[in-house]
């Protein structure tokens, strides 16, 4: 698909080289400027609106220094059996957040916001996928933790990553669950105008080291 940006620019509000990835192998051309809007000034609320708040949020965030560009926000986290789960903050708790998710279904949340203040256009939504684990040994489960790759993820995994043995199936968007539902972001810029078909796609990129990933 070529995809390559027009007027006005756009800016991706996020730090993650998943997302930037992501948004590279689409074609499209952009900037990064991470939000510092912090995420704990948000009230936890149902999972869906409250990805979709933080998402709005940091486009918000660098939306107001740059009002003429498209920003793109994103938050995502994990949900299993209601629980929300974050990034881990120790072994114990990647190791508590594996064991939860082994062997069960969870479901992976992404609210995303795309706007230009400067006309007052604003779009924002939550896309969900489930994912369905298989069932994991401890052994696996500790040789996993050990790669490190565990932290600094929702719900202590990357399925782009050495984490894509974890996982035996999925139902919707994989896009969505390294970060970014890519569809529906380029839905909205094709949409709005910001993105068109009429230049040569550019050259392949490289996939980012999952060690350097965050959500």
């Amino acid at each position: 698909m070529k995809v390559p940006e027009l007027k006005p620019k756009i800016i991706l509000a996020s730090q993650s080289p998943r997302r930037r990835y992501l948004l590279e192998r689409a074609g499209l051309r952009f900037s990064v400027i991470a939000s510092k809007f912090d995420e704990n000034s948000i009230p936890m609320s149902p999972p869906d609106d409250y990805v979709r708040s933080l998402a709005t949020e940091k486009a918000l965030d660098i939306a107001r220094n740059y009002p003429d560009s498209w920003v793109i926000g994103a938050d995502t986290v994990v949900v299993v059996e209601n629980r929300v789960l974050g990034k881990p903050a120790s072994t114990a708790e990647a190791r508590d957040m594996l064991l939860r998710l082994s062997g069960r279904t969870h479901h992976v949340l992404t609210g995303f916001c795309v706007c230009r203040l400067s006309d007052a256009k604003r779009f924002s939504d939550t896309v969900r996928t489930d994912v369905l684990f298989k069932a994991l040994t401890r052994a696996e489960i500790d040789w996993y933790i050990q790669t490190g790759e565990p932290f600094d993820k929702a719900g202590a995994y990357a399925i782009q990553g050495i984490g894509t043995f974890l996982v035996k199936r999925i139902n919707g968007s994989y896009t969505n669950v390294v970060g970014l539902p890519v569809c529906e972001v380029i839905e909205i810029l094709i949409r709005e105008k910001v993105i068109g078909f009429d230049e040569p796609h550019p050259a392949p990129v490289s996939a980012p080291c999952a060690d350097q990933e965050a959500v």
